[in-house]
């Protein structure tokens, strides 16, 4: 009785095993441009290029069901050389069958908006300027464009209703669990050397906390790892994709931080769902980049 006992909990071990292997997930990461050599005048390297290339190789080894990066996938969008090491590390993963989802930056539009969209659009053709949807494992994420400067009004106008009426209809839909947005520009921030985006808080936010089933904001500009909670909704800023680390304000400037020990360098997120609960996990890249690991741990949803 014993012996059969003992083989029964090997073989639930190795069941819940492998299904947990198997359970479907998204890859999250923000900032993964190079540094520009200005920026460098104001804050520190730090083998800014190997963590991006360590990112995105880490992501691959994890095969998720999709990675979505939340703008400034590149130093300068215009420049067709800026893009060399991503479109090898997009290669990569597209071969291992992980399709990429991307939304702009400001670094896209930087100089010359139209080339850079232009660029950007031959990587990444799903991208649609006024917002689009993409849905693994009955989670929807919306991706939008924050570069309010660059666009007219009535572009502005068009991205708005059309983001109302998308999430007031994954709402309604009943295959639809959880819903994730994600813009560039950050809505909340400590960063003392980006600030807060007042029109993202004030065209995007409200939705997303109307939503009944709106769990998780994301955003980037502030490469750093920061976590708010407003109305009982998340957010976080997840721009560690090898962008030249920032300082934060020493005191919270705009909200708290319910993250305020977990800074790392360089990080991403994955996110799976666990009924209507996202799992959300930020892998880290240690600070003597040997490796990556399971650095910081929370769920959002209902």
């Amino acid at each position: 009785m014993k012996l059969l006992f003992y083989v029964c909990l090997v073989l639930l071990f190795v069941s819940t095993t492998a299904e947990a292997q198997n359970k479907p997930f998204i890859a999250f990461a923000s900032d993964t441009q190079e540094p520009m050599w200005v920026e460098k005048l104001f804050l520190k390297s730090n083998n800014n290029l190997l963590a991006t290339k360590m990112i995105f190789k880490d992501v691959d080894s994890l095969q998720p069901k999709a990675f979505f990066i939340l703008g400034d996938v590149v130093s300068v969008g215009r420049k067709k050389k800026a893009w060399k090491n991503i479109d090898t590390y997009l290669a990569k993963l597209v071969k291992d069958s992980i399709p990429v989802y991307a939304t702009l930056g400001n670094h896209e539009v930087m100089f010359n908006a139209k080339k850079g969209i232009t660029n950007f659009r031959k990587r990444f053709p799903a991208y649609d300027p006024s917002g689009y949807t993409e849905i693994v494992d009955s989670v929807a994420v919306i991706l939008l464009n924050s570069n309010f400067s660059k666009m007219q009004v009535a572009e502005i106008a068009q991205q708005n209703k059309w983001y109302a009426d998308k999430i007031s209809a994954l709402d309604a839909d009943p295959a639809i669990k959880l819903i994730i947005v994600g813009c560039h520009h950050s809505p909340y921030t400590n960063s003392s050397i980006v600030s807060p985006s007042a029109i993202v808080g004030d065209s995007f936010v409200p939705p997303f906390i109307k939503s009944k089933k709106g769990a998780l904001f994301l955003s980037g500009h502030s490469h750093n790892f920061e976590r708010f909670k407003m109305l009982g909704k998340t957010f976080l800023v997840i721009g560690g994709g090898g962008g030249l680390h920032q300082p934060l304000s020493k005191k919270d400037r705009q909200m708290k931080d319910l993250a305020p020990d977990y800074k790392p360098d360089f990080h991403y997120l994955t996110v799976s769902r666990d009924g209507d609960k996202l799992k959300i996990l930020s892998r880290r890249l240690k600070p003597d980049f040997s490796a990556f690991d399971n650095g910081y741990k929370l769920e959002a949803g209902k």
